[in-house]
């Protein structure tokens, strides 16, 4: 599949949207807002359930479990897409996060992230107010983080806009970057 190509399951096409960025960047709500609006589906983030199981703890070796798990959700969900599919956050997160906590990043993610699953990134800026959760760790790096998010993007050549402000501002900044993707 080619960028911009959009994705085909049986009868249905759409456009795969990653939404991504720094913890409490607003990833989750917009995921949500965009899907009510446009009136199709959102992936979780699977990250969330998997640490919930663990009791938060996580070491270098489960961020490739992490990434399969997003993976298949994300699979199993497409055929519920109209339009878009959008995927609160992606494998970007997961190489930025693991250069950042371990140094290095683990083959599989590597190896999936050169394979372009999104139509679109949207990348989050950390411009809203830290929301503190059980299992966000890391709330005087943001901005430093969503720098290297950027770079990374930047690298895989991968199509992004980024999203800033607040609450309404946010979502149309959003939805004006998707109309160009209407399939």
């Amino acid at each position: 599949m080619h960028k911009g190509d959009g994705k085909m399951d049986g009868e249905t096409m759409y456009q795969r949207i990653a939404i991504t960025g720094p913890e409490s960047s607003g990833k989750t709500s917009l995921a949500q807002a965009l899907a009510a609006r446009f009136g199709t589906v959102w992936t979780g983030e699977y990250a969330r359930a998997y640490l919930l199981d663990k009791g938060g703890a996580y070491g270098f070796g489960d961020l490739a479990e992490i990434a399969r798990g997003q993976l298949q959700r994300q699979d199993e969900d497409a055929p519920l897409a109209q339009g878009f599919h959008f995927c609160d956050t992606d494998l970007v997160a997961l190489k930025v996060w693991s250069d950042y906590r371990f140094g290095r990043t683990d083959p599989f993610i590597l190896e999936e992230l050169q394979k372009n699953r999104y139509d679109l990134t949207l990348l989050c800026r950390p411009d809203i107010p830290w929301e503190a959760d059980p299992l966000r760790e890391n709330p005087h790096d943001r901005d430093v983080l969503f720098l290297l998010f950027k770079k990374e993007l930047e690298s895989l050549q991968a199509p992004f806009v980024e999203i800033f402000g607040t609450g309404e501002d946010r979502l149309e900044i959003a939805a004006r970057a998707l109309e160009g993707l209407r399939v």
